[in-house]
């Protein structure tokens, strides 16, 4: 996101199934960093996930996720200015949207760009 919150890129993966949904969001959050070293200056990320947001304030609390947090905070260094927030499920669409059809997908997905590929269905309109 841009300074006013706003989407820059955007991405999917269909990435394996992990052991819980919230070891999902912590690879995704680290598949996103990083794609945006590589494809962007883009330094703020969002997410539904507010455990996930937990676990990067203090992350001793949250000892089965050490490997994949101490991966997350190495990539942090990267970022001068690294933020993540909370952006509820219900303004979070796009995201939304993006993950459910990555799971869809029975072959190997991979997608980052500013607006959605023409080859993916629209997304219900609110």
């Amino acid at each position: 996101m841009d300074n006013t919150g706003n989407t820059q890129l955007m991405g999917m993966k269909n990435l394996p199934r992990r052991e819980s949904a919230l070891h999902s969001e912590v690879e995704a959050l680290r598949w996103a960093m990083e794609n945006m070293l590589q494809h962007s200056t883009c330094q703020r990320f969002g997410t539904d996930c507010k455990e996930l947001i937990a676990m990067l304030d203090d992350p001793h609390v949250w000892p089965s996720f050490a490997t994949e947090l101490e991966r997350i905070e190495t990539l942090r260094i990267c970022f001068p200015e690294f933020s993540i927030t909370h952006v509820p499920r219900a303004r979070n669409q796009f995201s939304d949207f993006l993950a459910k059809n990555a799971r869809s997908f029975h072959r190997e997905l991979l997608f980052i760009g500013c607006s959605i590929p023409v080859w993916l269905p629209r997304p219900p309109q609110t």
